[in-house]
Order: C-alpha cells, then structure tokens, then sequence
C-alpha cells in the first residue's frame, strides 16, 4: 500500500538559524585583521522542523525475519577447548582514552578461590595508590595556586614601578 503524501503549503523550508537582520558590524572591525565579518544568526521564528510524511501501519508487517535454527548433528560440545597447559605470555591490548590511567596487577589463574582471596590484596593497594595520587593532586593544586600568586605580585610590583 502507497500513500501519496505531498508538503503542506507554506512550509518552510529556511535552516533552523537565519541571520540576524538587525545586527551590524562593529566600528571596530577590520577586515585585514579579523576576516570578513559574518553576523550572528538567530532562531528561525517560522521554522517547524524538517519536513516529513507521516507514518501509518503497514496492515502485511509480519514482524522482522528470523531465520529457522536446525540442529547440527555434527556438532560436540568440547570443554577443553581454551584449556591450556601452560600460559608463557599475557597480551593485552589498551586504548588510552585518558592521561594518567595505569594498568598493573594483572592475576591470570583458572583458580576461583585463589582469585577471590586476591581482591582484599587489589583492593589495599588501590587504595594506597589513591591516597597517593590525592596526595600528589594536593600538593601540585598548591603550588599551581602559589605561582599564582607569585605572578600576581610580580604584576602588582610592575604596576607600582610604572607609576
């Protein structure tokens, strides 16, 4: 079924920003130094969002495909399948999204038990290592805060010399 639709009569079809008509350009523009000057844009008052047909139900939607499963009669289930012996290397491969994240401590065992006795010892070192980085947080906000300071002395200084 095709439902012929068509775009009401005075629809329009200008962006959501138009150029604000009102605006002029500043005395103190230069377009050799600042570029051509464009003024702001503005909400469009007339604008209703983009156009398009509506919808109805299609009466033949049966829902989406599946594809029917069978049985392989070849198919066996082997639960040794990642079994190994013996692991010689770890790969891990990181992405970094954010400066100062560090991974270490890795614990690579098929041992439920030996695992769960583990995260007490993870868990003291996590938060050592946090009280740490407070620590160092702490004192860089200081000194950040200090050549602050400083700075603003030397400017006053500079200030009182030039009078």
């Amino acid at each position: 079924m095709i439902l012929k639709t068509k775009k009401p009569e005075g629809w329009d079809d200008v962006p959501a920003e138009v150029v604000d008509p009102d605006a002029t350009k500043p005395e103190d523009w230069d377009d050799d130094l600042d570029g051509e000057w464009e003024a702001p844009k503005i909400a469009n008052p007339e604008f209703k969002g983009p156009w398009s047909p509506r919808k109805i139900d299609n009466p033949a939607f049966k829902g989406p495909w599946v594809h029917p499963q069978i049985d392989n009669p070849e198919y066996s289930d082997d639960p040794s399948l990642y079994a190994f012996d013996s692991f010689k290397y770890l790969g891990i491969d990181i992405w970094q999204v954010k400066s100062g994240s560090i991974f270490s401590h890795f614990l690579l065992t098929d041992d439920f038990e030996l695992a769960k006795s583990q995260i007490d010892v993870i868990n003291a070192m996590r938060d050592a290592e946090r009280k740490l980085k407070e620590e160092a947080d702490a004192k860089k906000a200081a000194e950040t805060a200090s050549e602050a300071e400083n700075e603003e002395e030397i400017e006053t200084e500079e200030e009182k010399q030039d009078l």
